[in-house]
């Protein structure tokens, strides 16, 4: 797309925001949409746009494909005064011809009424969900108890990047979005104005880099509003039932609390019940929902 394009997608994005109090597009097809002069060939997914009036109405994105016959995610979204207009059921279309054959699943961040509605006369189903969860900051904290042999440190741009994509993969193996990240992935987000290594932690046992809570900061921390984010959290699968996840998330809400900031949030899989109790019993409770459609089954 043209610079003038990804400006008027932005604020389009901006205005479906301020409609409907959630924010349409995720960060991965942000970040696509703002450094998209980074990427080359197919790594850079699919954009199509439709317009009414000479403006662009509405905005989809489809991600780059993988192997043949692999689902391929997708994110749309319609400009409030272009709704109801049929735009929308028709960038879910564009979206499976452009997909050439692989099935195609799409997120509703929020989980909206109208999205299921969409999603129902474009013959899908809801079939997975992402929890948005929070907790106040100002609430006890426990101090964090890590496993004997583990030094906490923090990220070291330029130094670390290999091993954590390492395990970071090994972490979210069975993850269809989080254990795919590769290093342009890793280095877009460390270009980001949020991105701050003294809120990225690192555990290591025994020389091996073995988890880490890597934080966020929602705007700047002494302003109003701003919320601190469990931006991800990962643990090599041998040290499962170690208490190092735990600690580790632990360590990384006493340092947004301690930068000031009132409220923390997170996202987790709906059906990841272990990892809902871990978060349920550090004060977390569910706030809101993104919800996946995928075509239902003939």
């Amino acid at each position: 797309m043209t610079e003038a394009e990804v400006t008027e997608v932005l604020a389009l994005a901006d205005a479906a925001a301020a409609r409907d109090g959630v924010a349409p597009l995720s960060e991965r097809v942000l970040l696509h949409l703002r450094y998209q002069g980074q990427e080359q060939g197919p790594g850079s997914g699919t954009d199509l746009l439709v317009a009414k009036d000479g403006r662009i109405a509405g905005y989809a994105s489809l991600d780059p494909p993988g192997k043949r016959g692999q689902p391929r995610s997708g994110e749309l979204a319609v400009h409030p005064d272009c709704r109801r207009h049929g735009l929308g059921l028709e960038l879910v279309r564009a979206l499976a011809a452009a997909a050439d054959g692989d099935p195609i699943r799409l997120w509703a961040h929020g989980d909206l009424p109208a999205a299921a509605m969409l999603a129902r006369a474009a013959g899908f189903e809801r079939f997975r969900a992402l929890w948005q969860m929070r907790r106040p900051l100002g609430d006890p904290l426990e101090e964090p108890v890590f496993p004997a042999g583990t030094r906490v440190r923090t990220f070291r741009p330029g130094r670390d990047e290999d091993a954590w994509l390492g395990l970071n993969a090994r972490a979210f193996a069975k993850h269809p979005e989080q254990g795919a990240w590769t290093r342009h992935d890793l280095e877009l987000r460390e270009q980001e104005p949020w991105f701050d290594p003294a809120g990225f932690f690192i555990a290591d046992r025994h020389g091996t880099m073995a988890g880490f809570h890597w934080t966020k900061v929602h705007g700047r921390a002494d302003a109003p509003g701003s919320i601190g984010e469990v931006y991800v959290v990962g643990v090599d699968p041998d040290e499962q039932g170690t208490g190092l996840g735990r600690a580790l998330t632990l360590a990384g809400l006493g340092y947004l609390r301690d930068r000031g900031l009132a409220e923390v949030m997170l996202y987790v899989e709906e059906d990841n019940a272990p990892a809902i109790r871990l978060y349920e019993g550090l004060g977390f409770t569910r706030s809101a929902t993104d919800a996946m459609y995928r075509p239902r089954a003939s």
